[in-house]
């Protein structure tokens, strides 16, 4: 049988991505409880590790480089509540639950499971890895003194001034999370929405970022600025940041792709309509 053709890719203006995140306003409206509830168990465990790693800096890093690489992940199904919305249902939180569990179903595979999600967490989950060793071993090695805590890396990294490592770790940081929003701009979204393979959405996640360079770039900045109010506020503000951004994601991918030539993934039941 003859694949589909590639999923189209749409132009998209600057302020677009403000009105994506106007609309993950809408949606967390329309849902209430359970969108925060989402941002709410983020900023618990976000305090745990605060709290346990506080005075240990790689481990600290390590912990929340992973989360910020592996969060549209995380965001699984406040993407399947703004898809639910945006077809007129209300979610609940059995529909929550069925969202994280649809793997179990509806898979190509010969166990009848689909599995695309859960290998696309792994290679995440494989990047943001491979960042903390490349961060630890860039420190390591450039830094005067040994960093231990973060106050370490604050004195002898942020606000040392007779060299520029912090601003090399910046630009290699930025180096090496460019391909990762390329990669997950939007391949998260389309995955959940139809059966396409995680090669082909990452390829299509990609384009849309090609085409549009200087608005993704822009979604990009306020993804990031958000996330850090999220986490300079002792994590706090990740309870509203969290269901936004998620929320936002699901209409930037609705924007910029027509995936419509490929078949449909069945959504999880929701109560009906409103």
């Amino acid at each position: 049988m003859q694949a589909p053709p590639a999923p189209v890719i749409r132009q998209i203006r600057l302020h677009d991505p403000l009105r994506w995140l106007a609309l993950g306003w809408r949606d967390i409206a329309r849902c209430g409880w359970l969108s925060f509830a989402h941002g709410l168990i983020l900023t618990f465990f976000g305090s745990l590790l605060l709290l346990v790693a506080h005075q240990q800096f790689w481990l600290l890093a390590g912990a929340f480089s992973g989360f910020l690489v592996v969060a549209p992940i995380l965001a699984t199904s406040l993407y399947c509540m703004s898809r639910a919305v945006e077809g007129g249902r209300k979610p609940d939180w059995r529909f929550v639950l069925q969202a994280w569990l649809s793997w179990r179903q509806h898979g190509s595979s010969g166990d009848g499971k689909d599995w695309r999600l859960v290998q696309f967490g792994l290679l995440l989950a494989l990047a943001g890895t491979g960042w903390v060793l490349t961060s630890a071993a860039l420190i390591t090695f450039l830094s005067p003194v040994p960093v231990q805590s973060p106050l370490d890396f604050l004195r002898h990294v942020v606000l040392a001034r007779d060299h520029w490592l912090f601003e090399l770790w910046l630009a290699l940081g930025g180096l090496m999370a460019a391909p990762i929003f390329a990669s997950t701009a939007i391949a998260i979204p389309l995955l959940l929405d139809r059966r396409i393979g995680v090669l082909q959405a990452v390829v299509t996640s990609w384009e849309a970022v090609l085409e549009n360079p200087v608005p993704m770039a822009w979604w990009a900045a306020l993804i990031m600025g958000f996330t850090l109010l999220g986490l300079l506020s002792a994590t706090l503000g990740l309870i509203a940041v969290m269901p936004m951004l998620g929320h936002a994601t699901w209409h930037a991918y609705r924007d910029l792709v027509d995936a419509s030539a490929w078949p449909e993934r069945t959504a999880p039941r929701t109560q009906g309509v409103r």
